[in-house]
């Protein structure tokens, strides 16, 4: 891509350690800053396994590694496990509300929580409300969150972009003591039925690493494809 041609300029970040297998280093191919993405081509970016994380767009390209790939599922051919089922069962009594990607506290604090449960110490355990606003809340392209309560009580907020073809789930976070409810699974649930009821084809779920235990529970949702860097093609993983 270059900007001549109305597509921007893409730049390699400098190498660093990888956040998923610290043996390893790793890299990220960015679509050049000061480039004003349009949604109409976060769409074509996406299709060929870029993610976005507040305004800033890349894709993974490690030398010699190509472990992380973006994955999505096919929305039309999903099928529920039985662990799943029993998911939604159990979670019964939440309702979910979809409102603006706008700061709010109460968002943020559930946010400090989550991190300081499952990121304690790292990049993303920090208690600064403008680093959480560029992660989340800004974007270039249509965003919403949704909200999962049980009465008046949060429990879960999602971050969502709608795209030409789907949805993709941005990030997810949760309250971390709440363990039995499985809101993470419950989260991506609940996007499949929305992208469902819009009649979109994919919901995108980022990157995912086949030997990263975090990351484990994106192949537990079938059909699952993931994007191929060296042929620029989805195929299905399971």
């Amino acid at each position: 891509m270059n900007a001549h041609n109305n597509r921007p300029d893409l730049y390699m970040s400098a190498s660093h350690t990888c956040p998923y297998l610290p043996d390893r280093s790793a890299a990220n191919l960015l679509v050049d800053p000061s480039f004003p993405v349009s949604p109409a081509l976060y769409d074509q970016l996406i299709t060929q396994g870029f993610r976005r994380n507040g305004t800033l767009y890349y894709r993974p390209q490690c030398a010699g590694c190509r472990e992380c790939r973006s994955v999505r599922i096919n929305v039309n051919h999903f099928t529920h496990t039985r662990s799943q089922r029993r998911t939604l069962k159990y979670n019964q009594d939440i309702t979910l509300k979809l409102r603006p990607a706008d700061y709010c506290e109460e968002h943020f604090s559930l946010y400090r929580r989550y991190q300081a449960m499952r990121h304690r110490g790292d990049s993303m355990d920090d208690p600064d409300p403008e680093k959480y606003r560029q992660f989340l809340t800004r974007s270039d392209v249509e965003t919403f969150i949704t909200e999962f309560r049980v009465g008046r009580r949060l429990l879960a907020v999602s971050v969502t972009d709608h795209i030409a073809s789907g949805l993709s789930a941005v990030y997810t976070f949760f309250e971390p003591d709440e363990k039995r409810r499985t809101l993470g699974t419950y989260a991506i649930l609940q996007q499949l039925e929305l992208a469902k009821r819009i009649e979109y084809e994919w919901l995108y779920l980022g990157y995912w690493i086949k030997t990263c235990e975090k990351m484990s529970y994106k192949s537990r949702f079938r059909p699952l494809e993931a994007f191929d860097h060296d042929t620029g093609c989805w195929a299905s993983i399971n």
